[in-house]
């Protein structure tokens, strides 16, 4: 039986195809957001339905705004929202 490539060895080899690799880095600041609030939510040891409650809004957008399935962008406006709701400020930088 054959070894199944690591996520790792798929993306390299993706990489290779530059309309994928556009795609890609289109896409990966989007991500990185997503993936920092859900480590924030989760270091502050609070679920979506809390998040939600101190926001003022429904969990179903705080799923949304979480989900990688969903690639628009999120406001300024409820990044600092969610930033406070997990007890962090945002800051926007640019490199």
């Amino acid at each position: 039986m054959a070894n199944r490539p690591t996520y790792e060895d798929f993306k390299r080899k993706a990489l290779i195809d530059d309309e994928i690799k556009k795609g890609y880095e289109e896409l990966k600041p989007l991500y990185d957001i997503k993936l920092k609030l859900i480590k924030m939510r989760k270091e502050a040891k609070l679920t979506q339905e809390d998040i939600a409650g101190i926001m003022h809004t429904k969990r179903s957008n705080i799923s949304r705004l979480e989900s990688f399935n969903y690639d628009a962008a999120p406001k300024i406006t409820t990044l600092m929202a969610y930033a406070e709701a997990t007890g962090h400020k945002l800051k926007v930088d640019f490199i």
